[in-house]
């Protein structure tokens, strides 16, 4: 299975899926501590995490997949929804609260 494959399956598997330096517990970047923040503030209490610093075939397929360039990268019922910029953005004016909702998100708001 290549590893565009692998990152479709697990993005379709899970609803919420967030690609990141680090864990939500240990983001090992600003900007992917900023989303996994706004994921808490947002109240989402669990969502699938990968850390793209434990393989470089995943950090670099991501990146492909989505073909975005940066991370982290936030994934909605397996549609790619944006990295951090994005995410802050949709925070803020309430449409991200609206999709975690939708995807059966414990989402407070």
């Amino acid at each position: 299975m290549s590893v565009q494959e692998q990152i479709k399956e697990f993005v379709s598997a899970n609803p919420i899926v967030l690609f990141m330096k680090g864990t939500p517990q240990f983001p090992q970047c600003g900007f992917s501590a900023t989303v996994a923040q706004i994921l808490k503030l947002a109240g989402v209490a669990e969502y699938a995490s990968v850390n793209v610093l434990a393989d470089e075939n995943v950090r670099q397929g991501i990146k492909e997949y989505a073909n975005w360039p940066t991370i982290p990268q936030l994934y909605i019922n397996g549609e790619f929804v944006g990295g951090c910029d994005i995410i802050r953005e949709m925070y803020e004016n309430g449409e991200l609260q609206e999709m975690l909702k939708e995807a059966g998100a414990n989402a407070a708001g």
